[in-house]
């Protein structure tokens, strides 16, 4: 493998899922990068003051920040995350909010969420589905963890303008949203909106989906 190769592959590895003091640095640059993506998925679910709401696949955290605010003293949230240096930076920065029990933090892939079968009133997930072989238990256990007409929010960046950065041949899955659209359909979270919004030189598209 050439060095360039080895370079993109090992951003690609990062992006996925950061690790240690390379994971750490990824993890700000996302919330810096990704914070108007997340923060217009949070707008999109609705939710209110007192909702229970979750970010799958929390990275860097600023959706966790933003979910907070946005259900106040009197909701919870909860952060779903694969990759261990994620989780404990996250610890350490919301340690008041976990203390107080409006937080929780768990370690877990989006198709083996530890919450209770209709828990959620609505759930974010912003730049997940690249690195998810099988969309469909995913996208199952998405529908499973909500309440009924319980809203979800993929943020997904174009495939098109995903295609033309160099680190997206290594590790990440680019499918057509049409593709992803229709394994929601079948999930039984119906696509209520294809939501585009311009992050940059990057557009992104927010998937408004209700459970049926």
């Amino acid at each position: 493998m050439r060095i360039t190769d080895r370079l993109w592959d090992s951003v690609a590895s990062q992006l996925g899922r950061p690790d240690g003091v390379a994971g750490r640095v990824v993890g700000r640059i996302l919330n810096r990068g990704n914070y108007a993506t997340v923060a217009a998925a949070v707008a999109a679910t609705e939710a209110g003051a007192g909702a229970t709401v979750a970010d799958i696949g929390f990275g860097g955290g600023i959706g966790l920040h933003e979910l907070l605010a946005t259900v106040g003293e009197t909701g919870a949230v909860h952060g779903v995350e694969i990759a261990p240096t994620m989780l404990d930076e996250a610890s350490k920065r919301y340690r008041a909010e976990i203390a107080a029990g409006r937080l929780v933090l768990h370690t877990a892939a989006m198709h083996e969420m530890p919450l209770a079968t209709a828990s959620l009133d609505a759930a974010i997930s912003t730049n997940t589905v690249y690195f998810i072989d099988d969309l469909a238990p995913a996208f199952a256990e998405l529908a499973r963890v909500l309440r009924p007409s319980g809203r979800v929010v993929l943020g997904i960046g174009d495939p098109a303008d995903m295609a033309r950065m160099p680190f997206t041949e290594n590790r990440f899955r680019l499918r057509p949203i049409a593709e992803i659209a229709e394994r929601l359909e079948a999930a039984g979270l119906a696509v209520q909106e294809d939501r585009r919004i311009r992050n940059g030189r990057m557009e992104f598209h927010l998937l408004v989906c209700e459970k049926q």
